[in-house]
């Protein structure tokens, strides 16, 4: 343990490292995937998607391993029973800071198939990581604002077209499907503007899930609901690295998805959109009185 060195320093090693991580591990993924790119042979795509999916889960546990050697950090995880990487699952979280990423990755680790998270299409431009995303099937989500979609009406339903797309690829090797329904990181300031119901939550958007749910039908039947709290005030992505954040709680719910939900169509099928709403309204319910509690129950001393 180097919880020993000052916030900056670790923070400062643990960044370092991870790059350098990154950095060996985007060779092995890029020379793959442009294997899988070049052979049209479903047998040899599956066969690099798989090696690629372990060069991604080997390269996160070396990132849950730096986390471990230089933070004293309590994880207090409920939730994990029962669950296969041999298996489909929709996943989603609430969205607070880019730590929560760091999170749910270790707390599934090697528990269920890699997360594959829905990204904004800007992201493929980050250096490296951007293109080891698209080498690992990462849905890119380019989304359009009301006053585009006016001006424009042929991109109503394009974000959700690229969803649809997405989800063809994940039916052929078990993948976890990832989706933060807010859309968004939580802020105060964001709560206000949206003027969401919820105390810890922003309104969740229930698009991408019910695409999802429509397009994989045949392998998805199960969703886990992931619930991250910080006690204190620390809870950004430099804090999880630097030490800051000393306890992390995290609850996972393992639920079935109503069958009702299953193989319909988002976009034309307008009872089923309700549907998707109402269900996913429940679920954000439910979370944020979970989320009270946990508030309560977990001081900021801890």
């Amino acid at each position: 343990m180097l919880s020993f060195l000052p916030h900056w320093l670790r923070g400062s090693l643990v960044l370092l490292l991870i790059i350098v991580s990154t950095l060996f591990w985007f060779i092995p993924i890029i020379v793959f995937a442009f294997v899988k790119l070049l052979v049209p042979l479903r047998a040899v795509r599956t066969l690099c998607t798989r090696i690629l999916i372990e060069a991604a889960t080997i390269w996160i546990g070396i990132n849950n391993r730096l986390l471990q050697l230089f933070n004293r950090i309590e994880w207090d995880v409920e939730g994990l029973e029962g669950l296969s990487r041999e298996d489909w699952y929709l996943v989603t979280c609430n969205h607070q800071s880019w730590a929560d990423i760091l999170v749910v990755q270790k707390t599934l680790h090697r528990k269920t198939p890699m997360l594959k998270f829905f990204l904004k299409q800007q992201l493929i431009w980050v250096p490296v990581i951007g293109v080891a995303w698209w080498a690992l099937d990462f849905p890119f989500m380019k989304r359009y604002s009301a006053e585009q979609i006016r001006k424009n009406p042929a991109l109503k339903g394009k974000d959700l077209e690229t969803t649809r797309k997405a989800c063809e690829k994940f039916k052929y090797t078990p993948v976890a499907v990832f989706n933060f329904l807010e859309g968004t990181r939580f802020t105060p300031q964001k709560h206000e503007a949206q003027q969401s119901p919820y105390r810890y939550l922003l309104k969740p958007k229930a698009g991408g899930a019910g695409f999802v749910l429509g397009a994989m039908g045949q392998q998805l039947h199960t969703m886990l609901n992931i619930t991250i709290h910080y006690p204190g005030k620390s809870h950004g992505f430099w804090d999880l690295l630097s030490g800051r954040i000393h306890r992390v709680i995290v609850r996972v719910e393992t639920l079935p998805i109503p069958p009702e939900l299953l193989n319909r169509d988002y976009l034309q099928d307008e009872a089923y959109r309700l549907q998707v709403q109402q269900w996913v309204g429940e679920l954000w319910r439910r979370k944020d009185a979970q989320l009270a509690i946990m508030h309560e129950q977990y001081s900021e001393r801890d």
